[in-house]
């Protein structure tokens, strides 16, 4: 099957209809895979080939270019060319020229023609990633809806409609179960340029997914009535947010909850109810901000270094397991929401240590007048022992008597019996 060049400039149009592609990135292509038929049936593939097909006529012209170097200094003949060589192409060439072979091929052989519907497909189809994913590149930042498309063991793939994203293993739900078919909400984190062509990086674990659903949910954030200043997230566990509220008057951890809850609710319905949501008051005071950030904790006082980015948090004995959380859940979430590395203390053990530190000490010639005014009295050793060896004794268990002086006993009793009877 032969190759005619006027019946590939007509198709050009068709393609670019079909694969809905602007004309001029599909004639680039055609371009290309002219390049490579010229190559494989005129040319060497190394060759410096560049085609220019004219829409109108259907005309091509392929231009082969060559560097013009000395005799000895030639590494490769498809590219380059001697002084003597060049002469032949362009009169008056000298080394450092670059001379062009000019060719109008109007048909190509079978594999030539093969060659170039490859190329054509490879171009074609990187032109639509590139256009769709450009696209897409608009949508970074934006949750999108998904259909899962096949579960793999480091990660989910997503069909988008017009592209597929993945979803890693580290940006998944922890527990979460994702079924083939099921629509998902995804959060477009980036889009990745790879030698395997552009992909779309989802997450459902990044904090950005939780502001992104409380922004659907809470319209006064549109408005700039309250707002999120921070969030700590642990995926599928725990997530804590500091919200404020530029109206005065204006409860922001009520509104983010809803009447009923019904707000955050929704939230938790698509994250799952497996992940708790804490929603605190965010507060210029470093001080307060920390209580605040630990709670439910009733925090006693935090002693904040500011140089180090510290703060000792002081919590009674029965706050401790609270205050820390399972596993350090709620102090490791603390800690990310306000900056500080936290240090939770027991105010019993702190008392403790403090009553220890002052305790008066005894003088050594005060202790020596004590003892001397009280002389110990001397004990008996054998007095001590003998109520534990009682107590031995009493608790030590009798032994069962054995069948032979069972029998003897009553043998005993029945010729005492007789002797009395006889008297």
């Amino acid at each position: 099957m032969e190759l005619q060049v006027k019946q590939l400039v007509l198709a050009v149009k068709q393609i670019a209809e079909e694969k809905n592609l602007p004309e001029d990135v599909v004639h680039e292509a055609v371009e290309q895979a002219l390049a490579a038929a010229y190559r494989k049936d005129f040319g060497e593939r190394d060759e410096n080939v560049t085609v220019q097909l004219n829409a109108n006529t259907g005309d091509m012209v392929a231009t082969t270019s060559y560097d013009v170097v000395e005799d000895e200094e030639i590494e490769n003949p498809a590219q380059q060319l001697t002084v003597a060589q060049a002469q032949e192409l362009k009169q008056g060439a000298k080394v450092g020229d670059v001379v062009t072979k000019v060719a109008h091929p109007t048909t190509f052989g079978r594999v030539a023609a093969q060659t170039a519907k490859q190329v054509i497909l490879q171009r074609i189809r990187e032109a639509e990633r590139e256009i769709v994913l450009g696209e897409y590149e608009d949508k970074i930042g934006t949750v999108i809806v998904g259909t899962v498309q096949r579960v793999e063991a480091r990660l989910v793939r997503v069909d988008l409609g017009k592209a597929t994203g993945i979803l890693p293993a580290s940006e998944q739900i922890q527990g979460e179960y994702y079924g083939v078919g099921s629509r998902i909400k995804v959060f477009l984190k980036d889009v990745e340029r790879s030698n395997r062509g552009p992909q779309l990086i989802l997450s459902r674990a990044n904090e950005q997914f939780i502001e992104y659903l409380f922004r659907q949910e809470v319209p006064e954030m549109e408005s700039g009535a309250v707002e999120i200043k921070g969030i700590a997230r642990q995926a599928g566990l725990r997530t804590k947010i500091a919200v404020a509220s530029t109206v005065p008057g204006v409860d922001p951890v009520g509104t983010f909850v809803g009447g009923h809850g019904t707000r955050v609710q929704s939230v938790m319905n698509e994250i799952g109810d497996q992940e708790k949501i804490d929603i605190i008051t965010f507060a210029e005071d470093s001080d307060t901000y920390i209580k605040n950030a630990l709670s439910p904790t009733e925090v006693q006082k935090v002693e904040i270094d500011e140089k180090e980015k510290r703060a000792k948090v002081i919590v009674d004995q029965s706050q401790l397991s609270i205050a820390i959380g399972k596993a350090g859940q709620n102090v490791r979430l603390a800690s990310r929401l306000t900056g500080y590395e936290l240090d939770i203390v027991s105010s019993t053990a702190g008392q403790d240590g403090a009553e220890a530190a002052v305790e008066p000490t005894v003088p050594a010639d005060q202790d020596a007048d004590v003892q001397k005014s009280e002389p110990e009295t001397p004990v008996d050793k054998a007095t001590e022992q003998k109520p534990a060896e009682e107590k031995k004794e009493a608790k030590k268990p009798t032994k069962p008597k054995r069948r032979d002086d069972i029998e003897a006993g009553l043998l005993d009793a029945i010729d005492s019996h007789g002797e009395e009877a006889t008297e």
